[in-house]
Formats: C-alpha cells, sequence, structure tokens
C-alpha cells in the first residue's frame, strides 16, 4: 500500500474549506502509520467543511457530507465515467480511512478491520460463538446488533436485559455481551465502565456498538474487546464503510468466515483459490472494500480524527440540553447528544417536518439528534416547531 503524507500548514484545505489543491507526498508504507498526535483542528475550521445542517436534526439517521467528501467521490466517479478508475488510489483512501479511523477511537491501526454493515461484522463474530454460548443483550438494542446472534444456531442463546441493569445481569455462563454504547431508539448512553469490568469479573468477552457513538462522544475502542461502526451516521461518510476492532486476544476466537481477498497478509496475492495466507493483524477480517464508498470516507474521517474531540462534544450535548430544557424533558442520567421523548401518534414528527425541519421517529418517539453543523438557532427553530 502506499501511505498518505500530508504537508504541515494544510489540514484546513484537507478538509475541503479551500478552494485551491491539496499538496500532498506520497510515501510508501505497507500501513498507514497509526498517528496519535492531539487533534489539532479547531472546532469553526470542521463547521465550515460543511455546506448544509441548518434545520437537519438526523445525524443519527444519516449524517451530512462535507464538502471534501462530495468533491472526492465526485472525482472518482466522474474519472470512472470517463474510463479512468483509479483503483490504486481508491485502495490507498480505503487504507487512509482505516488509519483515520483507529486515531478517531484510540486504537491501533492492526486491530482495525473493515466491514460494509454493522450486521456483517457482528455475524462473523455469532459464527464465531461456541456452541451452546450466551449473549446477553440490551432489551431494545438495535437489531443488527441482535440478529445475527439469534440465528446462529448451534444452541447460541440470547438473553436480554434493561440497559441500565445490564451489568448487573452478567452471569458466570455469559460468552458475549453485545450492547450499543448510545441506543438508537431513545439516545441512552450506557455504563461502559460497569458491563466491561462485570464482563470480566467472569470471563466473558464484550462487543460495543459505536455507530451511534463515534463522532461526537469521545471513545476508546481499547476499552472493549470488540467494536462496530457504521460511519455513515456521526462520521459523515457513505454508506457501505464500517469498521470492526478486536483485541489480538478476542481476535484469536474468531474466525474469518467473511473473508475474501482484501482478507490476506497480500491482498493481490490472495485473488484465487482457497489456499492463501490471511493476515496476521486484524485485516484478516476485511471484506472487500466499495471503493467509492472509502474514498468518500477517507476525508470525513480524517477530519473527525483531526478535531477537538471534547469541543465537539461540548458543543452537541450543549445544543441538546438546551433543546431538553426548553421541551421540558428531564435530564439524561449521561449526556447525550440524540433527545427523544414519546410521540406515539407522529404529532411532534408532523409539526417538525411542517416547518421544514428533518428529525426522525423510531419506537413510537420523536428523535431529533444534534452535531457539529448545527448551532442554537436549530434549536430555536425546533422549539417553536413544536409550540402547541
Amino acid at each position: 500500500m502506499r501511505g498518505l503524507s500530508v504537508t504541515p500548514g494544510i489540514i484546513s484545505a484537507r478538509h475541503g474549506l479551500h478552494p485551491e489543491p491539496v499538496v500532498v507526498q506520497c510515501v510508501a508504507a505497507e500501513e498507514p502509520r497509526n498517528v496519535t498526535s492531539p487533534a489539532s483542528l479547531p472546532l469553526t475550521d470542521a463547521q465550515r467543511a460543511f455546506t448544509g445542517g441548518r434545520d437537519y436534526l438526523a445525524a443519527c439517521t444519516m449524517g451530512l457530507p462535507s464538502r471534501a467528501t462530495v468533491d472526492a467521490v465526485t472525482a472518482a466517479l466522474a474519472a470512472a465515467a470517463a474510463g479512468r478508475p483509479d483503483v490504486a488510489a481508491a485502495v490507498h483512501d480505503t487504507e487512509r480511512s482505516r488509519a483515520a479511523y483507529a486515531r478517531l477511537v484510540h486504537t491501533d491501526v492492526t486491530d482495525v478491520a473493515i466491514a460494509a454493515q454493522v450486521s456483517v461484522a457482528v455475524s462473523m463474530v455469532a459464527a464465531s460463538a461456541p456452541d451452546g454460548a450466551e449473549i446477553l443483550c440490551a432489551d431494545g438494542d438495535f437489531s443488527s446488533v441482535m440478529l445475527p446472534f439469534a440465528q446462529a444456531g448451534r444452541g447460541v442463546r440470547v438473553r436480554t436485559a434493561p440497559l441500565a441493569e445490564l451489568a448487573s445481569a452478567v452471569h458466570p455462563d455469559t460468552w458475549l455481551v453485545a450492547f450499543s454504547l448510545v441506543q438508537s431508539a431513545t439516545g441512552e448512553i450506557a455504563d461502559a465502565e460497569a458491563i466491561s469490568g462485570a464482563a470480566r469479573a467472569v470471563g466473558a468477552w464484550t462487543l460495543c456498538d459505536l455507530s451511534q457513538a463515534a463522532g461526537w462522544l469521545p471513545v476508546a475502542a481499547a476499552r472493549f474487546d470488540a467494536t462496530i461502526c457504521h460511519a455513515y451516521k456521526w462520521l459523515c461518510s457513505p454508506r457501505g464503510v464500517a469498521f470492526l476492532t478486536v483485541t489480538e486476544e478476542f481476535g484469536r476466537h474468531l474466525r474469518p468466515v467473511q473473508g475474501g481477498w482484501y482478507a490476506g497478509e497480500d491482498p493481490w496475492a490472495s485473488c484465487y483459490g482457497a489456499d492463501i495466507a490471511f493476515a496476521a493483524s486484524a485485516r484478516r477480517f476485511d471484506v472487500s472494500p466499495a471503493w467509492q464508498a472509502f474514498v468518500g470516507a477517507a476525508p470525513a474521517l480524517e477530519l473527525f480524527a483531526d478535531v477537538d474531540a471534547d469541543a465537539l462534544h461540548g458543543h452537541a450535548v450543549g445544543l441538546a440540553a438546551a433543546f431538553r430544557e426548553g421541551m421540558g424533558l428531564p435530564a439524561p442520567a449521561r449526556e447525550s447528544a440524540i433527545v427523544t421523548w414519546p410521540d406515539a401518534d407522529g404529532t411532534a414528527l408532523a409539526r417538525l417536518r411542517a416547518a421544514g425541519i428533518t428529525a426522525s421517529g423510531r419506537a413510537g418517539r420523536a428523535r431529533v439528534g444534534f452535531h457539529l453543523f448545527n448551532d442554537v438557532e436549530d434549536v430555536a427553530r425546533a422549539l417553536t416547531a413544536l409550540e402547541p
């Protein structure tokens, strides 16, 4: 592979903040370096990377693409349409994406595998579960986290408990605790420390879905034995870009049943036949990448890996808290960028839509999310739309 070294001083241009071409220097490298330097992109610069966001309160459904993502995908499609598809560049952008995601979730790049959807990665873990294994999940969690285990057969069984009681529900016979760090239907944040601690105490593994967390909530993948994340929500990447992180110890218990040519130690030497050498790193769990999706994901993931994570978190939960206060809703146990409230008949959602505000409804509740591209005016406009 070829790594990308960005010339100092052009970080804003890389994120699409200026129209000038970005100057880069390509250097030979087998894997992108796992850069662990502190985030250096101010929140205001990151916000300027987006052209829209007004009245869009649905990052928990799908994130908005930045200028750089739109430009990258458009250029790749135009080149392909002209008969000049650049597969080498797409491979390079896939590895840029992997490296940026590793920085974002504070893990080593060798522990990151690429995926297509959450359910695909979870299915691989489910296929590796021992016969008769117990999988503990949170009540009402997202189906992609639970269904692969429920359909695994071989006596594998799923037991559920309320999210707030998940840690205390871990038993000595629990093989794996699988849960979303932030619940899609409610925005509730799990007590990850308690759950991980309870699992370790009985020798159980943990699998955490970061899809509704990574991008606004600072996360550390190494806290869990495995994490999964679809990047098209809060990480504002094209759909079809997902990641799996696996610790070395847990990885020894997993079988790369979804492995194809890209999971080989040398992918270009693994294109034919069944006798291939799987990668020694987490790349052995890779699926073949969706080229244009990763071309668009690379600048998006680099933006979120570079931005001041604490500032972004404070911005998002601050807007959500202001909205929650305006609605007279109680504060959650852990501040979330997602706000939901009962809306069984859809009245609240209809009012928001009538005002031109994009929101969503899940499990009989109205749902709004506040992200990088939102501001206090979005809060005020939504509250006005919801006035009786």
